[in-house]
């Protein structure tokens, strides 16, 4: 996935989760975190290991928040075509974060277009509509101005064809811009992060310092994300298991060598420490180092701050253990 992407939407929970990429993807938030609590862990310090494959270490404890892919809806669009958001449910139905990166490989790695990969999607996935409810129905899919929302945006847009919508994808760019589109109407549907949305319409609703209302369990999120978008004349759609958030990622190496996949056991066997690569703000956004040393107790004696299109392969040429990563990202594939 392209650095520019929904690191649009990445960092602040409370100010800016347009520009989360920095130190945390959509739902991220910002400020500093308490300090540090002594880790009771035993084992060693832990060396970069170079290798080619990254993997994402498991968020045992939930310190990300839940920015699942979710269709968000004008609730005009949704209340004049009754058949549209379940046509969109079925996409969140069939789509899982390791369907979300090969979407992205397919795109930004391989360079497919955006449209040829939502065909082959719809069609490996079996997701043409059996019957023709749009009744030629015209609508205007959205998309932000990176390719995962894009590639999403034509997936829902080829779907809605399939039904017998005439549906075309636009590409609006910023949130503060296609949000306005969404609420009157002019745009059907967008592809959005549970978290991300939540926390943008509480903030728009409820004031810059309103509390925050997403969190790491998608179910909530979404619960608290509803009557939101309620209020902005917008309803979301199902919330698919496809994730785009901050994730935190070792080489295979790296991980086969210690006997880890989550960052609960990173921290048992590397309580001496290990390095970490991230944007430069990252030592003080809660959802990138302090969160990791405050969640799991991890020790770092090291950090190196990288552009965000570098971290990955920094950690893949051994230059830090474990870097800051997009858990969508087309090159975990």
């Amino acid at each position: 996935m392209s650095p520019n992407r929904k690191r649009l939407a990445v960092l602040s929970v409370a100010a800016t989760l347009l520009t989360l990429a920095a130190c945390g993807d959509p739902g991220s938030g910002g400020g500093v975190a308490d300090p540090t609590p002594a880790s009771s862990a035993t084992g060693g310090a832990c060396e970069p290991v170079a290798g080619e494959k990254l993997v994402v270490l498991e968020d045992d404890k939930t310190l990300q928040n839940a920015d699942n892919v979710i269709p968000a809806v004008s609730a005009s669009v949704a209340e004049a075509n009754p058949t549209l958001v379940p046509l969109l449910d079925t996409v969140s139905d069939a789509l899982d974060t390791e369907g979300l990166i090969a979407l992205n490989k397919a795109v930004d790695i391989d360079r497919r277009t955006s449209s040829e990969v939502a065909k082959a999607f719809v069609a490996d996935e079996g997701l043409a509509a059996t019957e023709q409810s749009g009744d030629g129905t015209s609508v205007v899919i959205g998309a932000a101005n990176f390719s995962e929302s894009s590639t999403l945006a034509n997936i829902y847009a080829e779907v809605l064809r399939s039904a017998g919508y005439s549906a075309e994808v636009r590409e609006i760019g910023a949130r503060e811009t296609y949000l306005p589109a969404l609420e009157s109407g002019e745009l059907a549907v967008v592809p959005e992060y549970a978290a991300t949305l939540a926390e943008f319409l509480n903030t728009t609703v409820n004031g810059p310092d309103a509390e925050p209302v997403a969190s790491g369990d998608v179910d909530a999120t979404v619960a608290a994300l509803e009557p939101l978008a309620d209020e902005r004349g917008l309803v979301v759609g199902k919330a698919s298991a496809a994730q785009d958030q901050n994730a935190f990622a070792v080489t295979q190496e790296f991980a086969d060598e210690h006997g880890v996949t989550t960052l609960s056991e990173l921290a048992e066997a590397c309580a001496g420490g290990l390095t970490l690569a991230g944007p430069a703000e990252c030592p003080e956004r809660p959802f990138c180092q302090p969160g990791l040393e405050k969640t799991y107790g991890l020790v770092f004696t090291g950090f190196t701050a990288y552009d965000f299109a570098l971290i990955g392969e920094a950690v893949r040429k051994g230059e830090a253990a474990i870097g800051l990563v997009l858990s969508s990202d087309g090159s975990l594939g």
